[in-house]
């Protein structure tokens, strides 16, 4: 009995041995898993900060295609503004042109006018008169008009020359 006590401790201490390697394997494999949790964390954490890398570059370039964007609207609109005040000036000068040449027109006509009354006996007929009397009414009309259309053509003019005024200090602005 001698032999089975001795394998018996023999298998008690394997045993044991065995228990001591298990609870080493546990341990081990304790250590595993949490070194994957870490490397499972550093994973989220890369993609996290990969994800948060594309946005500012996306960001960094929706940036840059802005300012090129701003840069060559800038550069219209400058270019657009020296057009306008070439076209304010050229209007501004026909304008003139045109009031010269209706104010001859209406002195031409006044004096037409004038010169068929003399031409016509008004006494003869009463329905002259009341042309005449009608003519005139049209004539202070057609003046009030005229006046009328001055003004709107002024503020016309002064208001496109405030945009413009506007339009320019923003381009300086933006400079």
């Amino acid at each position: 009995m001698d032999d089975s006590g001795a394998i018996l401790c023999q298998i008690s201490i394997y045993k044991d041995m065995l228990d001591q390697v298990n609870s080493e394997i546990e341990s081990n494999i304790k250590v595993t898993r949490e070194i994957e949790s870490e490397i499972v964390k550093c994973s989220e954490i890369e993609s996290n900060l990969s994800a948060k890398e594309s946005e500012l570059t996306k960001s960094f370039l929706a940036s840059q295609f802005e300012i090129r964007g701003l840069i060559s609207v800038t550069t219209d609109s400058r270019n657009s503004v020296k057009l306008l005040e070439d076209e304010i000036s050229r209007l501004r000068s026909e304008h003139c042109e045109l009031l010269q040449r209706i104010t001859q027109k209406r002195e031409e006509f006044v004096k037409m006018c004038i010169d068929f009354q003399k031409d016509i006996c008004v006494d003869e007929d009463d329905e002259l008169k009341s042309l005449l009397s009608e003519k005139e009414f049209l004539e202070n009309e057609v003046r009030v008009l005229e006046e009328k259309n001055t003004v709107v053509k002024n503020s016309i003019l002064a208001y496109m020359e405030d945009e413009m005024m506007i339009l320019f200090s923003d381009d300086q602005f933006l400079e």
